[in-house]
């Protein structure tokens, strides 16, 4: 498995609808988050190996209602550490 996020701009006013159409059909999302800035949300989803990246992210995100845009980043690898308070 690999791990990719998307980073999701919707159209105004359908950040939470786009979000909750996410959670409800896409199997491969592991967390969605609202976010500020130039996009409205970040999700992180893992593929198969095989998985096609582009395809995954042209037919399964792209294509949900209120979508407008989407910028993909690839992850490498994962690391962990401590968690301080």
């Amino acid at each position: 498995m690999r791990a990719i996020f998307v980073q999701i701009k919707c159209e105004m006013g359908q950040a939470y609808r786009v979000a909750r159409e996410a959670a409800d059909t896409i199997t491969e999302m592991s967390e969605l988050f609202s976010t500020s800035g130039q996009y409205d949300l970040i999700g992180k989803f893992y593929l198969d190996a095989e998985q096609d990246i582009g395809l995954f992210v042209t037919e399964k995100i792209q294509t949900l209602p209120g979508v407008k845009d989407t910028y993909t980043l690839i992850a490498f690898n994962a690391f962990g550490g401590a968690t301080k308070r």
